[in-house]
């Protein structure tokens, strides 16, 4: 195989991970469809088709992990429009109490339909070595995103046997209900411009969409935003909200725990009261 190695930017908006292994991963670019294989230090070791570079990635593998497996992982799922950087410090709050093994994947969020995340999601989940327990931790969209790949198993079968290894979720700024910002907003073509079919879904497509997403068949926690009256509001979101979703857009059904936290939506997974009651929740 044709040597490729160059330093890459790690995916950001344009790139999905369909394959982990000691932060080696295996992506697809939404808008070329081309594969590459690139390293924990983000450089670039394959590219080409599928089939390529799954041979490419087994030989990275091979060489520089020498073929780890896990006994617990935490997937940080993050939202629309933010790449697995703006999960960092819950990241490493949650490494600093040796919870387990992080994996943040990067999914293409304004690329593609939530249904095509899902897909790629179930793919890494179950191809990550070993059969460990596995926890979830999701910003915004990244728990629609999951909670799709739940409904996809439920209904398709789960010959991995995911969903009894999976333990706890916590949900930060989950727009469960939909988000009302999205439907007021998706009558502006700019917001389809920038927000992609995802953006659509979780507004004007709402009703098409929630069909399919399942509620988690495990425990499961809610944290939402609610901004101080000193605060200025936002008039595209109604009632208490975190700016961008509602406390009462974040209700599912069955939550072991909710609870409200004066953070805004884009901070939420940043906040130390936060990072402390994730990792409470995971370790019950």
């Amino acid at each position: 195989m044709q040597d490729w190695k160059t330093t890459t930017l790690g995916g950001l908006q344009f790139w999905t991970d369909y394959r982990w292994n000691a932060g080696c991963r295996l992506q697809k670019n939404a808008v070329t469809g081309h594969w590459r294989v690139i390293d924990a230090k983000n450089v670039r070791h394959a590219r080409g088709s599928r089939e390529e570079c799954e041979v490419g990635f087994s030989e990275l593998i091979s060489q520089i992990a020498g073929g780890v497996r896990y006994d617990r992982v935490v997937v940080l799922m993050h939202g629309l429009m933010r790449t697995p950087r703006s999960m960092k410090s819950l990241s490493n709050a949650l490494n600093a109490k040796q919870i387990g093994t992080m994996i943040a994947p990067s999914y293409a969020s304004t690329r593609a339909p939530i249904a095509t995340h899902a897909a790629a999601f179930r793919e890494l989940v179950e191809a990550i070595p070993g059969q460990p327990q596995i926890d979830i931790v999701g910003h915004s969209l990244g728990n629609i995103v999951v909670r799709y790949a739940i409904g996809d198993w439920q209904q398709d079968g789960d010959p991995k046997g995911v969903l009894a290894r999976m333990k706890h979720m916590v949900m930060l700024g989950p727009p469960n209900q939909g988000a009302t910002i999205a439907r007021k907003l998706a009558k502006t073509g700019l917001f389809v411009v920038i927000t992609g079919k995802g953006g659509l879904e979780l507004g004007r497509d709402w009703g098409e969409l929630r069909g399919r997403l399942a509620i988690p068949p495990f425990p499961f926690a809610i944290v939402a935003g609610k901004l101080d009256s000193k605060y200025v509001s936002n008039p595209l979101v109604d009632g208490d909200s975190d700016f961008i979703v509602s406390v009462e857009e974040t209700h599912l059904a069955g939550a072991a725990v909710e609870i409200v936290v004066p953070v805004i939506h884009s901070f939420l997974m940043d906040d130390p009261s936060v990072h402390e009651f994730v990792a409470n929740f995971l370790q019950t």
